[in-house]
């Protein structure tokens, strides 16, 4: 089977702000609902599986596979912005609902009342921005999913951070292609 790059009208130019949260959001649910496209994903059930994508205006997008109880751990976007949707199956996101420093420490003490859990069915979808701190989860036993992420400016680097109670701890920074 063979997997090609989705293509979108470029709208970026040297001047341009790139796409928006809600262009990013328009693009991963219009992909998700490719059915075609979200069929020719390879699935495996010991790992994730993704497909790089041309995203709108210069920005970077994903199919990725979920297999059952898999997951992202703690992680940001290196300051880009981007929007994720569901295409298949079911993913649950927690997220921090308080700005992260992004430099000069180690290990943060997060307060009462920053959690917020979405549940993202098939067809469903959510954008954020910059500062935004996440983990994705395939909680079925049983079922795969699929979803199409996207961000803007393409991922100059990603935080990993574990996460034990309130303490938020950085332990990696990754940087491109060392995901891919």
């Amino acid at each position: 089977m063979s997997l090609a790059p989705v293509s979108a009208p470029s709208a970026a130019t040297s001047d341009s702000p790139g796409p928006d949260e809600a262009e990013l959001l328009a693009f991963v649910r219009r992909i998700a609902a490719d059915d075609a496209l979200v069929a020719s994903l390879p699935l495996d059930p010991e790992g994730r599986t993704w497909l790089r994508l041309e995203g709108p205006g210069g920005s970077e997008a994903w199919l990725i596979g979920w297999p059952p109880g898999t997951g992202t751990g703690w992680h940001d976007h290196g300051g880009s912005r981007g929007a994720f949707a569901t295409a298949r199956g079911a993913l649950t996101e927690h997220a921090l609902a308080a700005r992260i420093p992004t430099e000069g420490w180690k290990t943060l003490e997060l307060a009462d009342g920053v959690d917020r859990e979405r549940q993202l069915a098939a067809g469903s979808g959510r954008a954020f921005g910059p500062h935004h701190v996440h983990e994705v989860l395939n909680g079925s036993d049983s079922a795969h999913a699929v979803s199409v992420h996207a961000y803007y400016p393409p991922l100059p680097l990603m935080r990993r951070y574990s996460r034990t109670g309130a303490v938020l701890r950085l332990e990696e920074v990754e940087h491109p292609g060392e995901w891919e």
